[in-house]
């Protein structure tokens, strides 16, 4: 296909793109900024696009992709990173109420408590509250995915329960 062919097919789609632009971001200007953005890639890319092949299908993944990494990248922009122990409330939305001193746990009576588990339960838990992903530690641990992140859900119901009387 040549570049007009590809630039005509690909602008016929103009209309297509925009209304699935705007099932993803409900806003207007961030969907034609996606569109753009899309168009941007599409032409960009256009030699890794197979002739006989559904160009549609190929720029609605770009669109769809494009979409999934800028929620992303949006999502990290407003965390903190910090080294402190306590980043769980570094994060916290000062609406949540952990404001409040009888809301708060202190962070030696939740190590305790997270000392007290078993340690198939434990080295996963402090390794994903450590930053580690679930296929890290299922590598370092030499266990399957599942079992991983079944063990750091029962950890935290764990713990949940345990510190129940805290509440």
């Amino acid at each position: 296909m040549t570049s007009i062919e590809f630039n005509y097919q690909l602008t016929s789609l103009w209309d297509n793109l925009e209304r699935f632009a705007m099932r993803l971001t409900s806003n207007r200007d961030d969907a034609k900024d996606l569109l753009q953005e899309t168009f941007m890639k599409a032409i960009s890319y256009r030699d890794k696009f197979s002739d006989n092949t559904n160009l549609k299908a190929w720029t609605y993944t770009i669109m769809k992709n494009t979409f999934i990494n800028n929620y992303r990248k949006s999502s990290k922009v407003n965390t903190t990173f910090d080294q402190s122990n306590d980043l769980y409330y570094m994060n916290l939305n000062k609406a949540s109420g952990m404001d409040l001193p009888e809301s708060s746990y202190s962070t030696k009576e939740i190590e305790k408590k997270i000392e007290l588990l078993d340690c198939e339960f434990k080295v996963p838990f402090l390794m994903h509250v450590k930053g580690y992903k679930y296929k890290e530690i299922a590598d370092k641990l030499d266990l399957k995915i599942g079992t991983v992140k079944s063990r750091i859900f029962f950890a935290r119901k764990k713990l949940m329960e345990t510190l129940q009387d805290y509440k």
